[in-house]
């Protein structure tokens, strides 16, 4: 058998392509146009001195969050809150904090939902806050501690209707069979917290993030950014500057 040469495309032909090719690079190309235009921190920023800043990360974390939510940052409490599994595959999302004191950052979730089945296996996490009119960012990473029952109800409970609502309804990242099925299963679960606002929630686990770092950033329109970063070592905070 004797083998013969394939025809020969021309080099206009070879790189035509097809008009769904044409559209999905018009695409790139507008999306990376989008990308580049867009406009970071194109407004006064707050000025920051380190030198004063407190011996301890939280009430610094404290005053940040009150002046992000000043200057009308929306939802200054939503984190995001990276885990990983036995693996050390990692999964992020973004989730309120309910509290940040002594003890450490405050957040909840069901203990089986995928974070709470990754910090039973894994208990450490870090969380991410990002306040962009005060080009703020501050990073927390630690160990993770779940509280009891107790303590768990008591701050569902203390939170809005919707949110028992919400925790009632249960089954957090489980595969959902229709939409359908979610409407009637919350529909349930207001009709519930309306009626029933002391409702147990048995799966429902508040999480203290005890920190061990925690790092705030202060942009600036120069790109001269501030970063101050504190180390937990030897039973005493480490304050240290690190290149942006």
């Amino acid at each position: 058998m004797t083998d013969h040469p394939a025809p020969q495309e021309s080099p206009d032909a070879a790189h035509a392509g097809t008009p769904a090719e044409h559209s999905d690079d018009a695409d790139a190309r507008a999306f990376r146009e989008l990308l580049r235009g867009l406009r970071v921190w194109d407004v006064a920023l707050p000025s920051f001195d380190p030198a004063a800043a407190p011996t301890a990360p939280l009430p610094l974390f404290r005053q940040w969050l009150r002046e992000a939510a000043e200057a009308g940052v929306p939802e200054p409490h939503t984190m995001t809150l990276a885990t990983a599994d036995a693996a050390g595959a990692p999964s992020v999302r973004t989730l309120m904090l309910h509290d940040a004191d002594e003890r450490g950052w405050h957040f909840a979730s069901h203990r089986g939902s995928r974070k709470g089945r990754e910090l039973a296996v894994r208990p450490r996490a870090a969380l991410g806050f990002y306040w962009p009119a005060v080009g703020r960012q501050v990073r927390v990473s630690g160990t993770v501690t779940a509280a009891g029952p107790e303590e768990s109800a008591a701050d569902l409970h203390r939170r809005s209707t919707g949110a028992l609502a919400a925790a009632l309804v249960g089954r957090q990242s489980e595969v959902l069979g229709s939409v359908e099925e979610l409407t009637r299963a919350s529909e349930a679960a207001w009709e519930r917290a309306r009626h029933e606002p002391e409702a147990p929630v048995p799966s429902w686990t508040l999480y203290v993030l005890q920190p061990e770092e925690v790092e705030f950033f202060q942009g600036d329109a120069e790109r001269r950014h501030l970063r101050l970063n504190y180390r937990f070592e030897s039973g005493r905070w480490v304050k240290e500057l690190l290149w942006p």
